[in-house]
């Protein structure tokens, strides 16, 4: 037995194929043109043809080098798919998008989001978040007061996931509960809340019906079997948002399990019995496929303060030898906009260096050190919000190519810290799929599927030394006003 996961993301889309030990038997992706990437300030549209034709082409591509390896498509037993969370997509009855999807990150919604919010303050207060202009629901409600003929036009309101489940499968109308969260839907109840159409006006006949992540939807369409090589047979079961789909691949799937993405930003996901509460709103909680929770939070710091300070060509030889200068006597807040959402709220924070050095692995090392201060702050917020979190991480992102890093963040978290063999939004696709038609539970599906490249042990001896310099990091922070 096989599992197909779909990834179609910002950039492009990639399919993987896998068995049900974990092992990858093919994989392709297609990235988008370059003007597909473009995007004004405040504004960011992409064209869902452009997906279309990137999503066949790479799953097409991997179908046909797994067939050329003497597999049979048939034995593709499910497939699943992954995308954006919060970007809006509207299609006719016959699934065909009626102009662009704006994005996740498109931030004309910010004001109407206020409305948003005020309108669905008891479902915030529910579930523990606030309505911003990265949810669906705060953009169409933009939509609405700026292009009504679309919304009235509208068949279907959907996220990217939903529009790829269609294209493969033809049924339109469906959608899971991760991806259906920034629409406004009540994950607790388990049903759309009523004030989206009796407070913001919104047809709900046009948003589609909710089902479980892993869940199965249908079959692959005899249309989508000519365009990729799929067989009919093939089962399309409900996926998830990218956040999830990528915590699921990396092992943080049963309560305590929590994991830590450090790419351009650091994004922290985990599972919890009870639904975390956060009155500040820095976290919000999708519901786990199994009854449980998956709450997480961004915070606006990450690996991008390497890439804008140190040359690329450097970053090797200073991955080599940062540890032989840790710890350091220098404490940074890597910070390189203005503004910070988890884990404090602070729209003015601003980064900052207690100390100097001409030394340039040493405020290399500092920076690794800082990401790991940022990281130790997010579990401890976490912890006072009720989340229980194990000894063990599971880590994925770019961060995890650079061995100082992981052994740093081990050291200053007191944790360890493991790392998928294939931390992809896709690979978590292909579990959720395995989920729909082999194991009886998320758990199962990733005991087995999920595999470990390196496991990062904390070093006892650097303990201390790491709550000296953790302590003048928190000093610091209540001294700016970012934490009470």
């Amino acid at each position: 037995m096989y599992l197909l996961g779909i990834d179609v993301g910002t950039q492009g889309a990639r399919a993987i194929i896998v068995d049900l030990q974990g092992r990858v038997h093919a994989e392709a992706s297609s990235a988008f043109p370059a003007e597909q990437l473009l995007s004004e300030p405040g504004r960011f549209e992409q064209d869902p043809g452009v997906w279309r034709q990137a999503l066949f082409g790479a799953v097409s591509e991997a179908v046909a080098a797994f067939s050329q390896a003497g597999n049979p498509a048939e034995t593709i037993t499910a497939l699943s798919v992954t995308s954006t969370s919060g970007t809006l997509c509207l299609v006719d009855e016959k699934g065909q998008p009626l102009g662009t999807a704006m994005m996740y990150s498109d931030l004309r919604a910010s004001a109407v989001a206020e409305e948003v919010q005020a309108a669905g303050a008891a479902l915030a207060d529910k579930l523990g978040t606030r309505f911003n202009a990265s949810f669906a629901l705060s953009k169409l409600c933009w939509l609405m007061g700026h292009e009504p003929e679309r919304v009235n036009g509208a068949r279907w309101f959907l996220s990217p996931a939903d529009l790829v489940n269609g294209w493969l499968s033809g049924a339109w109308g469906r959608t899971d509960w991760a991806s259906a969260l920034k629409w406004g839907y009540d994950v607790v109840d388990l049903c759309w809340p009523e004030f989206i159409s009796r407070k913001l006006g919104l047809p709900g006949v046009k948003f589609p019906a909710v089902q479980a992540p892993g869940s199965v939807l249908g079959h692959v369409s005899a249309e989508a079997a000519a365009h990729t090589g799929l067989s009919t047979r093939t089962l399309v079961v409900a996926g998830a948002t990218d956040g999830v789909a990528s915590q699921l691949a990396s092992g943080a799937v049963t309560p305590g399990d929590w994991n830590s993405t450090l790419g351009t930003t650091l994004v922290i996901k985990g599972v919890s019995e009870v639904l975390l509460r956060d009155p500040l709103g820095r976290i919000y909680s999708h519901r786990h496929p199994d009854g449980y929770w998956l709450p997480g939070g961004a915070s606006s710091t990450g690996a991008d303060c390497l890439a804008q300070r140190f040359e690329a060509q450097r970053l090797s030889e200073l991955n080599n030898r940062a540890l032989q200068s840790s710890p350091t006597d220098l404490v940074i807040y890597p910070l390189m906009r203005r503004g910070e959402r988890f884990p404090f709220f602070a729209p003015e924070a601003t980064g900052f260096a207690l100390g100097e050095t001409d030394d340039e692995v040493v405020y290399y090392a500092a920076h690794l050190e800082g990401l790991g201060y940022v990281e130790r702050l997010s579990y401890e917020v976490l912890q006072t919000l009720g989340a229980s979190v194990g000894d063990t991480l599971y880590v994925a992102g770019g961060g995890t190519h650079s061995p100082a890093g992981l052994q740093i963040r081990a050291d200053i978290l007191g944790r360890r810290l493991r790392v998928p063999e294939v931390p992809s939004g896709a690979m978590g696709a292909a579990i959720l799929a395995a989920r729909g038609c082999a194991f009886a539970s998320l758990a199962e599906a990733a005991a087995s599927m999920i595999r470990y490249r390196q496991v990062v042990e904390p070093r006892d001896a650097y303990r201390s030394a790491y709550q000296q310099r953790y302590q003048r990091f928190i000093v610091a922070c209540r001294q700016r006003g970012y934490l009470p």
